[in-house]
């Protein structure tokens, strides 16, 4: 049987750094550089170098996004929240759709690695035959490893990284003695132009990191965890690549460099012999089958996160009571690579996936822009992206150029996303969708135009409890429950508080002009400003198992007897003699809250009843215990 449901927590930082590990390391490294190499020369390693730093920006906007909202679906997740349902189909069809035939293509290519390491050891020979059905074979075997069980792919992701980083870190021992200085020569001589453009090429190869973001509803402590895993893959992937493109181009010909399938084990092979080039092919195997593995394993989350909020059909986001995984979206992911594996030109479509990765990330920096412009009070990123905006504009901007250059058909195939994402939009999703997006808040903040849900900010707010496990306590469902009142105008003590006593009356069951009289003469005895602009009425009611608090903000302040500046904020409080020890708790909960660096800040930029609120809820006070 299956079921809706939040997926576990169950990978930490290892799990993680290892699933953005092995997204890298598979063909940008062990088959890209040959190509790299006949364009840019031995200046391929800056051309690598600069890819790497070209991705950085988009690791530190999905750090962002991933730590403010840590659900399935990365991308898809973040651009639906932030630009609304259309864009996000698209972002979630081209997430999906990129990530499944990259990983197709990671398959086909650990077959043809099972080749090469084949011939090198016996001499053996397959067809094109065998090729395709190691490939969908082991497209099973991984489909069936993410049905059964997240934490057990994590596992064997972490094995095969710690294996292929063992393998590349012998290769770099004993190449960097083998190098000749003389394969260097002419290292500029095609030109920093040549370079650049050669960035663009192998760009790629660095794209599989963001797909951490992908099962971050999966990761303990997101906030430090994610953004913490990505750089570190970063950082290391990086060392990783520039040492052995260096040693591969300081150890083979030229000529026969341009030419090979498989330049890193060839290298291996000048200063290890044969046992090296068997070596370092059955690594590219282990690269091979990360990417795979963790391809279908972030590439499941998109059409599950997804189907959610109600963009696809619901089953797709059911999880299995037996192994918490989301069975139906894997298998259809897996069903996927398999037909792409056997019918489709994986090489062109490829270069359209890389095209569609690339918008992706452009629209992962617009949102983080949108996000932050938005001013919505539940968006609260524990790590948050630097240099904002200017950063984010100028990788916007780079990003369009190397679309650009990506050719006509992938510009063609990714603009047919965009129209498939409308039309599917307007035939299923609209009668079914009504959330607002943070660009409309944009829009109302511009236009001064009131929206007529706070469903995102209420989401938001949701997912960050989750993420800071904070369990609601009394206080908290108190707060939900209350009534607020948001006065405009200046306006004497004694009017504020018979508009609460109208409110409380019938919520505690008494009378209105005793609460009201109860007030004054609480005030009298003895004001209850407890700080410049705060004040905290508090009364004992008729009766038994009463309580309840009501929420006042005063933009232009309330004019309180015997207090020097006017109250902006007021907590009210009201509860019978047998509550009066959790009326001191509550007390004490408004404090810490009223304490809070933020607070009087957030409390007068909320638009709403609903943002304050969420600002109460949101607080980073003690909780009882439940």
């Amino acid at each position: 049987m299956e079921k809706n449901g939040s997926l576990k927590k169950q990978l930490g930082l290892l799990d993680v750094f290892c699933i953005g590990t092995g997204a890298m390391i598979s063909s940008g490294l062990f088959v890209l550089p040959a190509l790299a190499f006949a364009k840019a020369g031995p200046a391929v390693i800056l051309s690598y170098l600069f890819a790497s730093i070209l991705i950085i920006p988009s690791i530190l906007s999905k750090a962002e996004l991933s730590t403010a909202m840590p659900r399935a679906g990365g991308t898809y997740f973040y651009v639906e929240r932030s630009m609304g349902p259309i864009w996000g189909l698209f972002s979630g069809f081209a997430n999906w759709f990129s990530l499944t035939l990259k990983s197709a293509f990671a398959v086909v290519g650990m077959a043809l690695f099972v080749e090469i390491a084949a011939q090198s050891l016996g001499d053996w020979q397959l067809g094109e035959p065998w090729i395709k059905a190691i490939a969908v074979a082991c497209c099973l075997g991984f489909t069936i490893l993410n049905t059964v069980s997240v934490k057990h792919t994590s596992s064997f992701q972490v094995v095969l990284v710690i294996i292929l980083l063992t393998i590349l870190a012998v290769f770099v021992a004993f190449g960097s003695r083998a190098t000749e200085p003389g394969r260097y020569i002419g290292f500029l001589d095609k030109g920093w132009a040549t370079i650049f453009a050669t960035s663009g090429l192998v760009f790629i190869s660095f794209g599989g990191l963001t797909k951490i973001v992908s099962i971050a509803e999966e990761v303990k402590d997101p906030g430090r965890n994610l953004p913490l895993a990505m750089i570190l893959a970063w950082l290391v992937v990086t060392v990783f690549y520039i040492a052995a493109i260096a040693i591969t181009v300081g150890v083979v010909d030229a000529g026969e460099l341009r030419e090979s399938y498989a330049p890193i084990s060839v290298a291996a092979g000048k200063f290890m012999g044969r046992w090296g080039f068997g070596i370092l092919s059955i690594a590219a195997i282990a690269a091979f089958i990360t990417t795979a593995n963790g391809g279908i394993l972030a590439a499941s989350r998109s059409p599950m996160a997804m189907s959610r909020d109600r963009l696809l059909p619901l089953e797709l986001a059911r999880i299995s009571r037996r192994f918490q995984t989301p069975c139906v979206s894997v298998l259809l992911t897996g069903g996927v690579m398999i037909a792409s594996i056997v019918f489709l030109d994986i090489e062109s479509l490829v270069k359209t996936a890389s095209t569609l990765m690339i918008i992706l990330f452009v629209l992962d920096n617009a949102s983080v822009i949108v996000m932050r412009e938005s001013r919505i009070q539940s968006y609260r990123p524990k790590f948050r992206s630097p240099l904002y905006p200017y950063m984010h504009i100028v990788t916007i901007i780079v990003y369009g150029a190397l679309i650009v250059d990506m050719g006509k058909v992938p510009l063609l195939i990714s603009s047919s996303f965009v129209g498939l994402s409308a039309v599917w939009y307007y035939a299923y999703v609209a009668k079914r969708v009504s959330r607002a997006s943070a660009a409309r808040h944009i829009v109302e903040r511009i236009t001064d135009q009131e929206l007529k849900t706070i469903t995102l900010e209420n989401e938001l707010r949701d997912i960050l409890l989750e993420r800071d496990e904070i369990i609601a306590d009394r206080f908290d469902k108190l707060i939900k429950d209350c009534c607020i009142l948001d006065i405009k105008g200046r306006k004497p003590a004694d009017k504020v508080f018979r508009q609460a006593a109208h409110l409380l009356a019938a919520r505690l069951d008494t009378e209105e002009f005793v609460l009201f009289e109860k007030f004054l003469h609480r005030e009298a005895e003895g004001s209850t400003v407890i700080q410049p602009g705060l004040a905290i009425p508090h009364i004992i009611v008729p009766g038994e198992e009463k309580f309840d608090i009501l929420l006042v903000r005063a933009v232009d302040g309330i004019d309180f007897p015997h207090a020097e500046q006017p109250v902006r904020t007021i907590f009210f409080m009201a509860g019978s003699k047998d509550e009066r020890n959790y009326h001191l708790r509550a007390l004490m909960a408004i404090a810490q809250i009223a304490q809070e660096k933020l607070f009087e800040k957030r409390w007068f930029q909320a638009r709403d009843a609903g943002e304050m609120r969420n600002l109460i809820l949101l607080s980073k006070r003690k909780r009882d215990s439940v």
